[in-house]
């Protein structure tokens, strides 16, 4: 299944990323730490390279990741020219705060009320760029939501005298030429549930649960993943769960067992895991 999914105001989005990229100092990529090189906009990369600024990869959302896996990825993205990197929860104040500590060595010419550090938060959609903003602000004032395409402008605001943050609308490239990366992206959200079917991923996810982290199933539904494919996990699930369909004469509803196993995943229910893992 081939799934894209690039709304207008995504356009919109790449020309003013473009924009706000040349006049910013740093780029602070934001990633899903489960699926870190998935969740990478490669226009984001380009247009970085083109402007030559650096960049702090953050690998958000860490707390749901297997902290294994997260660690070589921190390792093999801190081998890239001009690029830092960071793994954390940006739910969390005291995380979030390693942010900016993080930037100003990557432009220590930007560091006074007159030439103020200007940090650019981007990424791809719901991979929390917002929150990390509202973290850094101690306020709320950008919109947050577990759904993507919450935030639709750039919002510009002083972090102190002499730093600046500006966070974007998420943003996705035209085609996703993977089809796996295009699954993946629909297993965190990030991909609008309206051009997605909730059984084809939940199948996707099952089969790498089944290879990767078979015991969290156990754990979390009470079956034996054994012999166990794809499907049959959400059989069982939808056993375990008693999910029927009305006036189906007991017939499973694997639709409802589907979105169970997505909500506990992406809630982080079922158990701290990584459905990527570093190339190397």
């Amino acid at each position: 299944m081939s799934i894209q999914w690039y709304p207008g105001h995504m356009t919109v989005a790449r020309r003013e990323t473009a924009k706000t990229m040349a006049a910013s100092d740093v780029v602070v990529e934001v990633l899903d730490a489960r699926m870190p090189e998935a969740s990478s906009n490669p226009i984001i990369t380009e247009l970085r390279l083109t402007c030559q600024r650096p960049c702090l990869k953050v690998l958000n959302k860490a707390d749901l990741a297997d902290p294994t896996v997260t660690q070589s990825w921190l390792e093999q993205f801190s081998q890239e020219p001009g690029v830092a990197t960071v793994a954390i929860s940006c739910t969390h104040s005291g995380q979030a705060a390693k942010v900016p500590k993080l930037c100003q060595p990557l432009a220590p010419h930007r560091n006074s009320p007159t030439k103020p550090l200007r940090m650019f938060i981007t990424g791809i959609p719901n991979v929390g760029k917002s929150t990390l903003m509202n973290m850094l602000l101690k306020r709320r004032l950008a919109k947050v939501g577990d759904q993507p395409a919450v935030t639709k402008v750039q919002q510009r605001h002083a972090l102190n005298q002499s730093m600046t943050i500006i966070d974007s609308p998420g943003l996705l490239w035209p085609k996703i030429e993977d089809p796996n990366v295009g699954l993946l992206l629909a297993t965190i959200y990030a991909i609008s549930a309206k051009v997605v079917v909730d059984e084809e991923i939940a199948e996707f996810l099952a089969t790498i649960l089944l290879a990767r982290y078979p015991a969290l199933l156990t754990t979390r539904y009470g079956f034996a993943t054994k012999e166990l494919e794809a499907a049959d996990v959400l059989d069982a699930i939808a056993l375990k769960r008693g999910c029927l369909r009305k006036g189906k004469g007991g017939e499973l509803d694997r639709e409802k067992a589907s979105r169970i196993l997505l909500n506990d995943y992406r809630q982080g229910t079922l158990g701290r895991t990584s459905l990527e893992t570093p190339f190397v």
